[in-house]
């Protein structure tokens, strides 16, 4: 018997008479899909069912409509500039004769033909367009509207995000900031969260405590992105004096905007980068990069992949990969290190500090604990209570 898992419900698969059956048994439990594959071939064999008609496949554009574009505007509700960003994809790729195809005969091949003509646009819209696409018919998988998943090749000269700046740059370019622009630039080169992670930060998510303090961020792309981030001086002086200056709130958002999330956004931003940009004469980057640059000098200044990926609240390790380059000499010491195990007794350590919290060793029975996180050596993703 074949059963397999789209998402967390489960499938099975198997041939009668030489036809493929392939069928969602919409159960979460695999005991009971396998009695449901046992008793559908059952009834196969008995006569009882004939081999089921194939559903109708949706067009590109009727998928899009009835299916994408709902579950679109509820999953990222909160987020209205996602929701226009896959709109506007849908959009491109409904104008096009893309959208009178049936999902399942959609490839590649017709993602490129995409590409081409609408090869006057830069990259970037592109890709917005073939991100889309990709998207839906990822859904349209996980949903089993499709049988099996489709391949689509992004568009290739898309602005990369591997620049690191120096630290001349930051400095020219920060004194060159207009506000609130210039703080949240500052938390993101002074953390490594993600623009959209800064934006979104609410007073009910940090913690200043004598300066030393805490941040959390609660929601980003996956479970991963879930975490507690100490504060270097920099942004635990910014952090201060804004909330100093809105009367030291208890709640709301750190960067309030008349903007219709309630916070600032990208919009605002992307005009006061430009203008920092201009008036310090630093050559053109994203936004982004000041993420790409905090969380490149972790990794030199010794941080591992695994701690690393933890700060930025990557899911994989292979993402945070490319931050990490060791040279010869931090190989060498590695194992040089490596080779004095077991030669001298270590010094008991009873705490060590972290950017992800405080690792404490009980004399109870010499557990590691995480303060802030709910037992064993998970990482904190909830701030202490406040003192």
């Amino acid at each position: 018997m074949a059963i397999y898992k789209r998402g967390s419900i489960y499938w099975y698969k198997f041939t009668f008479n030489g036809e493929a059956i392939r069928e969602s048994t919409r159960q979460k439990n695999q005991h009971t899909a396998r009695q449901m594959e046992a008793a559908h071939r059952a009834s196969l064999a008995k006569g009882e069912v004939g081999i089921r008609e194939k559903k109708r496949v949706p067009t590109l554009s009727e998928f899009m409509e009835k299916d994408f574009v709902p579950y679109v505007n509820v999953k990222h509700a909160a987020k209205p500039g996602t929701v226009e960003y896959y709109t506007d994809g849908k959009k491109m790729l409904c104008d096009t004769d893309l959208g009178s195809l049936r999902l399942d005969e959609v490839n590649d091949q017709h993602a490129q033909r995409f590409a081409a003509q609408k090869s006057k646009l830069s990259a970037s819209r592109i890709n917005c367009g073939l991100r889309t696409l990709r998207r839906a018919l990822n859904l349209a998988y996980q949903w089993g509207t499709l049988e099996r998943p489709a391949k689509v090749t992004l568009a290739k000269g898309e602005r990369q995000r591997d620049r690191v700046l120096t630290d001349d740059e930051i400095t020219a370019y920060l004194a060159a900031c207009p506000q609130p622009w210039k703080d949240a630039a500052t938390i993101i080169r002074g953390t490594g969260m993600r623009p959209g992670e800064v934006f979104t930060l609410r007073w009910e998510r940090v913690l200043l405590n004598g300066g030393r303090g805490l941040l959390q961020v609660s929601e980003g792309k996956s479970k991963a992105a879930k975490r507690i981030l100490n504060l270097v001086p920099a942004v635990y002086d910014v952090l201060e004096r804004r909330r100093g200056e809105q009367g030291i709130p208890e709640e709301g958002w750190v960067f309030p905007s008349t903007a219709r999330e309630g916070h600032l956004n990208g919009d605002t931003t992307k005009d006061q980068h430009a203008i920092a940009l201009q008036k310090s004469k630093v050559a053109r980057f994203e936004p982004y990069i000041l993420r790409h640059t905090a969380l490149t000098r972790l990794a030199e200044c010794g941080c591992d992949v695994f701690t690393l990926a933890r700060i930025a609240g990557h899911s994989s390790i292979t993402i945070t990969q490319r931050y990490v380059h060791p040279q010869a000499d931090a190989v060498e010491r590695a194992f040089t290190a490596f080779g004095k195990l077991g030669t001298a007794a270590e010094p008991k350590k009873l705490g060590v500090g972290t950017i992800l919290g405080t690792v404490e060793k009980c004399e109870s029975d010499d557990a590691l604990q995480v303060v802030g996180a709910k037992g064993g050596t998970r990482t904190p993703t909830v701030l202490p209570a406040r003192s």
